[in-house]
C-alpha cells in the first residue's frame, strides 16, 4: 500500500457519506482509479428516479428480516461498485485495467461485474459476509487487497 491508495480510500469513504441507504452502518463508497485518476465513483442508493430507503423511512430488508449478504436482488439500493461500473458505460470511460476501491469487500454480484469490466485490482476496507466472492476474485485471478488504516501511510 502507498500514499495513493490511501488517498484513493480516502475518497472511497467521502464518496460513502452520499448513500441513500437507511441502514447505519451500511454507507458503501467506490472509487474506480486508472493511472491514478479518478474514472468514476458509486455509492449503495436506489436507482435514479426511485424513491430511497430514506424517503421511504424504512428498509426493505430489514423488514422482511433478510440477512446480510443474501438476496441482494430484495433491495433498492444497487451496490456502490455496480453504480461506478455503470457509470463508466454511461458517460463511456474504459475501466479496463482499473483499480477499484472499496470501503467494503464486494460481493459474490459485485465480484462478477467487476472481473467482466476488465478491473485488476480491488482494494477494499471492511470484510462482507460473502466467502464466495474472495473464491470468484481469486479464481479470476484479480489482486484483492485488504486496505489497513493503521498500517497505511499518511495522505500528505
Amino acid at each position: 500500500m502507498d500514499k495513493w491508495d490511501s488517498r484513493f480510500m480516502q475518497m472511497a469513504h467521502v464518496i460513502a457519506g452520499w448513500t441513500s441507504c437507511f441502514v447505519e452502518g451500511r454507507s458503501i463508497g467506490c472509487v474506480i482509479v486508472k493511472d491514478k485518476r479518478i474514472m468514476t465513483t458509486g455509492y449503495n442508493g436506489a436507482p435514479a428516479g426511485l424513491r430511497t430507503c430514506r424517503e421511504r423511512g424504512e428498509c426493505m430488508r430489514r423488514k422482511l428480516g433478510i440477512q446480510s449478504g443474501t438476496r441482494a436482488e430484495l433491495c433498492y439500493a444497487i451496490h456502490a461498485e455496480q453504480n461506478a461500473i455503470i457509470q463508466a458505460a454511461k458517460i463511456g470511460v474504459s475501466i479496463q485495467g482499473a483499480t477499484l476501491y472499496c470501503t467494503h469487500q464486494p460481493c459474490s454480484v459485485c465480484a462478477k461485474m467487476i472481473i467482466n469490466a476488465g478491473i485488476s485490482r480491488v482494494v477494499y476496507q471492511e470484510g462482507y459476509p460473502d466467502e464466495f466472492s474472495l473464491r470468484i476474485f481469486e479464481e479470476a485471478g484479480i489482486l484483492l487487497e485488504k486496505f489497513d488504516p493503521a498500517a497505511a501511510p499518511p495522505v500528505n
